[in-house]
């Protein structure tokens, strides 16, 4: 007879709310890198657990919530995570929703972690349908409560990084110090019960081949950033702003068995700043260029962190793609939310050394930073234009729960998605419909979000960009883009201006 499930991690369904009618075809879905690291801990400790990715196998939340209930664990636990760092507030309401349903139907206990939980840990107690919540990384809260309920350990207040409800009051233990032996601790992802066929890369990732974007993987290869930019949540868990990392040993045997035994070649790294370290990042590509395998790979770069020799290492071990963080083209908006000290010219070198190396650019961009005016936006999209790389993503700026910017937010009365009246969590999200970014001093949200919405239809529908779409990846990606382009991210402020007046 199987032993009773102990934990099941679960990835609530977000996409089609998050994304609209772009998580059809051209989103990618990604697999659980949070869930699958926490379900090898857990084995490790002895505990049986496994994953319930909503995401990958399309349910919705009632089938989620249903799922649950028929594994019948002694704990659910919501790893509220999005695509990219910056991104866990905007899949609080499909959680919220699945754990509604499942609190109907059953009494399993619930736990709630992510970057968005850790940022607001008591706000997400009170206001949401979990049992518990989690600050902090997660593996020794998860692994204290799970003491608990089999009756191992007595008592709540001896669960680290654990919010909880005692005596109609919130109560709060300290969280676990910062784990610093990666390797030992969460050594790899459970890859065995994830089926790898059902994850797809984002669509520019395989621009070299559109019918190979399936299987696909995304690989951590160290936590946190050392960096504090004013606008970033990535360290919400973490606490304090460093880089923690996994070996190159590690990194090769994860990625050894991805290619040997699920046929992986696409391979996201989700870490908030790869190319920083430089024996890290050489290390890992010498053993990758040592077994001779033809990867696709992207990581996150920073402009003032590029070398040369790494960047040839890079590409010999199969790099395609670099994602950039230019943010702004205007000096001054960038120091108002310390993004680095570098200007235009260093910039515009650092893209051109990157592409000189054959290494495509995914640059990204952030209109409505608290210094920004139509002007400056406008100067951000002209450099976007002139630097034409091979993709582009265009943001809103977000106070996102666990920056700097929420507080200063929060402190100075800005609008946001949370306040009374507003559109709720989803509001954070760059897709959705209720999408409703950062104000500044000049500029409404929707004049913000409306400049970016131009902005991307200029910048993918401008001549010079498809031209050298066409001279680096062929006709097939031209047209690829262009019908990309015929896919209007609808906007609630536009549908409510276009209605008839009563």
């Amino acid at each position: 007879m199987p032993k009773p499930l102990d934990v099941l991690f679960v990835t609530p369904p977000s996409r089609v709310q998050v994304y609209q009618d772009l998580s059809r075809d051209l989103a990618a879905i990604e697999p659980p890198v949070w869930s699958g690291l926490l379900t090898t801990f857990i084995r490790n400790n002895g505990y049986e657990a496994t994953i319930l990715d909503a995401e990958a196998q399309g349910f919705n939340h009632r089938q989620t919530a249903e799922a649950i209930v028929a594994a019948n664990p002694r704990l659910a636990v919501f790893v509220i995570y999005g695509q990219q760092p910056s991104a866990s507030t905007q899949c609080m309401p499909a959680g919220r929703t699945v754990c509604e349903i499942l609190n109907s139907l059953s009494d399993i206990p619930s736990l709630v972690m992510g970057t968005h939980a850790s940022a607001l840990p008591k706000r997400t107690l009170l206001d949401e349908p979990y049992t518990y919540v989690c600050q902090g990384e997660g593996p020794h809260t998860i692994l204290g409560l799970l003491r608990v309920l089999n009756g191992s350990q007595s008592s709540l207040a001896s669960v680290p990084g654990l919010w909880y409800r005692q005596d109609g009051q919130t109560a709060f233990n300290q969280t676990a110090p910062p784990i610093a032996d990666l390797d030992a601790v969460l050594p790899e992802q459970a890859w065995d019960i994830l089926d790898m066929t059902r994850y797809r890369a984002h669509n520019w990732h395989c621009f070299d081949n559109l019918d190979a974007r399936q299987p696909y993987a995304s690989l951590q290869t160290s936590l946190g950033c050392p960096f504090k930019c004013s606008f970033c949540c990535i360290n919400a868990p973490f606490e304090v702003p460093m880089l923690r990392t996994w070996s190159p040993d590690n990194v090769i045997s994860q990625i050894d068995r991805l290619v040997r035994v699920y046929g992986v070649t696409n391979i996201k790294i989700p870490d908030e700043m790869f190319v920083l370290n430089r024996r890290h990042v050489i290390g890992i590509c010498d053993r990758i260029i040592e077994r001779g395998y033809r990867l696709n790979i992207w990581a996150y770069a920073r402009v003032d962190t590029v070398q040369d020799h790494v960047l040839e290492k890079l590409k010999a071990a199969g790099f395609h793609w670099l994602g950039l963080g230019i943010e702004s083209g205007s000096q001054h908006v960038r120091d108002g939310v310390e993004k680095g000290r570098f200007g235009e010219p260093e910039i515009v070198n650092t893209v051109k050394k990157i592409q000189a190396h054959g290494i495509h650019v995914a640059a990204n961009y952030i209109f409505g930073l608290p210094d920004d005016t139509l002007d400056s936006m406008q100067g951000t999209l002209d450099l976007a234009l002139a630097l034409n790389t091979e993709w582009a993503n265009f943001y809103c700026a977000m106070a996102y729960p666990g920056s700097p910017l929420y507080a200063q937010a929060k402190e100075k009365g800005w609008s946001l998605p949370d306040d009374a009246g507003g559109p709720g969590w989803i509001g954070y999200s760059q897709h959705a419909y209720d999408t409703l970014p950062l104000p500044t001093d000049r500029l409404s949200a929707t004049q913000v979000l409306d400049f970016r919405d131009r902005a991307f239809q200029q910048y993918f529908q401008n001549a010079g960009y498809l031209t050298m779409l066409d001279r680096t990846f062929g006709p097939r990606v031209v047209q690829h883009v262009t019908d990309m382009c015929a896919h209007n991210v609808r906007r609630r402020h536009h549908d409510l201006a276009a209605a008839p007046a009563a």
